[in-house]
């Protein structure tokens, strides 16, 4: 953690390097973003917050740096968080991806390579303190601007449960009529009638929507702004699904390595839109209650 930018940038690039020039570009609706240069001719990416908000900073590098550990998929360098005084602003800097036009095999060299990394090895994710289990993360993180509760459990479908659908439903609750309440208890009650305990747990990215993915300076996929943990890959691909259309080439290549059950991951779909859209309704208001409701009916 740095006191400064400019500490991160010395610390990773030299003594004698600073930035020489900010460009204020795109960065999502919660923080500010730049790409800066440094005097060494390097270009890095810093996205600012305010100086109390550093937590969801050091909980996104060590994200980034879980996924990057599994060297399986195009994740960016964590140069350093912390925060900067002078600016009145906490910090992430990492590194800054130029992008290419995609190769001609984009999704299919995606889907093998984010089937290999909810392949890989992940036990050591994990471990919280003296608590352990199959699923969750090592500390707790955030979804978008929403506290995202990582507790380790030992099944996929108490883990979604506790850790994922009760969380989100307790504070939409003000949107609920008693209804829509009862409805949501029953799923919460009935949950492993519709889920499945996965095969092996993966390593996700937990909000990979297409807006976090970009294409590299190689032509092929990236994954930014991640929600990292533990759980069922099937939520990946419905998070890919939910604000996205991946090809069909990419669930095919995506299959070569872990067969995906389409019956089953289609009824099985909705459960896991189910988290992101009552996170949306939280964050953004009514518009996205018709959606929560037309998902708690489909079950119950």
């Amino acid at each position: 953690m740095y006191h400064s930018i400019e500490a991160a940038v010395r610390d990773c690039f030299g003594d004698g390097v600073s930035v020489v020039r900010s460009d204020s570009i795109p960065g999502g609706d919660i923080n500010r973003a730049y790409r800066m240069e440094l005097s060494s001719g390097d270009w890095i990416f810093v996205k600012t917050n305010t100086i109390h908000n550093i937590r969801f900073f050091l909980t996104e590098s060590k994200g980034l740096e879980a996924l990057r550990s599994a060297g399986e998929v195009g994740v960016p360098h964590v140069f350093g968080a912390g925060t900067d005084r002078q600016r009145n602003v906490s910090f992430l800097a990492m590194e800054y991806i130029r992008s290419a036009p995609r190769i001609r095999t984009y999704w299919e060299t995606f889907g093998h390579e984010l089937a290999k990394l909810h392949r890989a090895e992940c036990r050591s994710f994990t471990v919280s303190g003296e608590n352990s289990g199959k699923y969750g993360f090592s500390e707790d993180n955030y979804i978008g601007a929403s506290p995202q509760n990582n507790h380790p459990k030992d099944t996929w479908i108490d883990f979604y449960r506790e850790c994922r659908l009760l969380p989100q439903i307790a504070m939409a609750e003000r949107y609920f009529d008693p209804s829509v309440r009862k409805k949501a208890g029953r799923l919460l009650d009935h949950l492993g009638d519709y889920l499945r305990e996965p095969e092996f747990p993966s390593l996700l990215h937990g909000d990979l929507w297409s807006g976090n993915m970009i294409c590299g300076s190689d032509g092929k996929a990236w994954i930014i702004d991640p929600a990292v943990y533990v759980g069922d890959c099937e939520a990946d691909l419905a998070m890919m699904q939910l604000f996205g259309n991946p090809p069909e080439s990419f669930f095919a290549a995506y299959s070569e390595i872990i067969p995906i059950d389409r019956k089953g991951y289609r009824e099985r779909r909705k459960l896991y839109d189910l988290y992101q859209l009552l996170n949306h309704l939280n964050l953004f208001g009514q518009m996205y209650l018709s959606s929560v409701v037309e998902i708690l009916e489909r079950y119950i």
